[in-house]
């Protein structure tokens, strides 16, 4: 049998005045018939509402030089539902911690959690991927399939895993390289975090992130999650 989502519940109903029948209802319509069964019920389980719906906002443990507001619920609605409910840690930004790539993979090195990066050009674009593994050097590509890819100004875009190709993450100690397959990687920093490049690439079916394919880096942030 295909296993029912987490948010999806089945209802058996029964009663002597009709005959039994079974309803199928989503968890949150669930709670809000239990509350309307008395006035004491209703007042009990609006946190609980209020706190489910807090859950899928992406909250931040300071505040973000190159993400708003609106920005974070756009990220929110395409996180991995395992994610949701908890804060994000700023682990790296240019601004406090320099341009060092090496500095990034030693601020990562006892991270186990994914890790969402965000770049603005020199062209004020902002753009980024979320990585289901933090950045460290390796020989090999690394990542799943919940890896996505997204870009701002003037519309917010993701670009999910294609399927053709699993070449997610591959950290280098002269760069790092996220994307693949195709004439260039999706998302490309040099070890000085200043120089960048985007192209179009196989595995998320992306056009290239930056306002320009070689780009100038203005700022980067890495967040993770804090469990």
């Amino acid at each position: 049998m295909k296993r029912l989502p987490e948010n999806i519940k089945v209802l058996y109903i029964a009663s002597d005045s009709e005959e039994p029948y079974v309803e199928i209802i989503r968890m949150k319509d669930s709670k809000r018939r239990t509350s309307l069964c008395s006035s004491e019920d209703s007042e009990a389980e609006e946190p609980e509402l209020q706190e489910e719906e807090d859950d899928a906002l992406l909250v931040l443990s300071k505040h973000s030089q190159l993400l708003d507001a609106h920005n974070l619920e756009q990220l929110a609605a395409q996180m991995p539902a395992r994610t949701r409910g908890y804060p994000w840690q700023l682990v790296y930004s240019t601004a406090i911690h320099g341009s060092s790539l090496k500095t990034l993979y030693r601020n990562m090195a006892e991270l186990d959690s994914p890790v969402l990066l965000i770049v603005r050009d020199m062209h004020k674009k902002v753009f980024g991927a979320f990585s289901t593994d933090p950045f460290r050097v390796s020989k090999h590509f690394y990542g799943t399939g919940e890896t996505f890819l997204f870009s701002f100004n003037p519309d917010f875009q993701a670009y999910r895993w294609s399927g053709e190709n699993s070449y997610f993450v591959v950290g280098k100690y002269e760069s790092l390289q996220i994307g693949g397959g195709g004439a260039g990687f999706a998302l490309w920093l040099d070890a000085d975090l200043n120089h960048g490049a985007s192209f179009s690439c196989p595995t998320f079916h992306n056009p290239p992130l930056s306002t320009k394919e070689d780009f100038i880096v203005q700022d980067l942030e890495v967040w993770t999650v804090q469990k």
